[in-house]
């Protein structure tokens, strides 16, 4: 028997979903863009950045949390300003290098987790990449949207690092308009032949919101398996009724590959 694709639902932001479906398409599996979470470039955020581009030799290390942070970073970069050759960017996952070899970095300039590492997050950059190096009267500087995560900034700081935080744009909720509303319909209908990639915890809080939020129980929409890039993400899914949750990497063949074993699981243990 021939194996069908389930249609992978693509809940990243823009510009990243659409990347991401055209990847997964080429790849053979059909794929359509949901992003729920929106960046928003803020004019009270640009004065900030503009300022600490000009400060940037000062700096050992930029931290880029996203792909959108590294994007809105690099757009308000002062005419004929260069990133310097002894500050280090980094980076938690391939999507951000990618963003960052992008505007002209080189790979040596970039610390990211290994390729093949087992989780793209602030702890295995901290592992793997920063760890062993002398941190004390460094300045760091950690871009990122209007809040997040203080862990890395925390440990930075434990080891002796001046670390600043820098936002650079806003993250909202999406507007739910015509067109989301109905792919939504077209998953509640047909949940088995949908799944869900979830790459932000705020991401699923937002559907889960707007599924709570609706006069009528939308249980298909619950009902289509999730495919989480994190544990974190992974547990709130399962926290806001996913039951069907699957733990991947962000990386397109090994996501497909694990889907394709995991919906292939009960029709090969089935009796023939």
């Amino acid at each position: 028997m021939s194996f069908t694709w389930p249609t992978l639902v693509v809940t990243r932001p823009q510009p990243q979903a659409d990347a991401w479906v055209e990847r997964l398409v080429a790849l053979g599996c059909p794929a359509v863009a949901l992003p729920l979470l929106v960046i928003e470039p803020q004019a009270a955020f640009v004065p900030a950045v503009s300022q600490a581009w000009l400060s940037l030799a000062e700096h050992r290390l930029v931290m880029f949390v996203s792909p959108n942070a590294a994007l809105q970073f690099f757009a308000q970069a002062p005419s004929g300003q260069r990133w310097p050759m002894t500050t280090w960017a980094a980076a938690t996952g391939p999507g951000t290098v990618a963003a960052l070899r992008e505007q002209g970095l080189d790979a040596a300039q970039i610390l990211s987790p290994s390729p093949d590492a087992d989780q793209f997050d602030a702890e295995t950059l901290w592992q793997q990449r920063l760890a062993d190096r002398d941190w004390r009267g460094q300045k760091v500087l950690i871009v990122r949207g209007e809040d997040g995560r203080d862990w890395l900034a925390s440990t930075l700081r434990e080891a002796g690092a001046q670390v600043d935080l820098l936002a650079a744009y806003r993250r909202v909720g999406p507007a739910w308009d015509a067109t989301s509303l109905s792919l939504l319909s077209r998953i509640e209908a047909a949940p088995a032949q949908h799944a869900w990639q979830f790459s932000s915890s705020e991401a699923v809080r937002h559907l889960a919101a707007w599924i709570a939020a609706q006069p009528m129980p939308h249980p298909g929409l619950l009902q289509a398996p999730a495919l989480a890039t994190h544990p974190r993400i992974a547990e709130t899914a399962r926290a806001c009724g996913w039951t069907r949750v699957l733990d991947v990497t962000p990386d397109a063949s090994q996501m497909l590959a694990c889907l394709r074993a995991w919906v292939e699981g009960p029709r090969a243990s089935s009796p023939a």
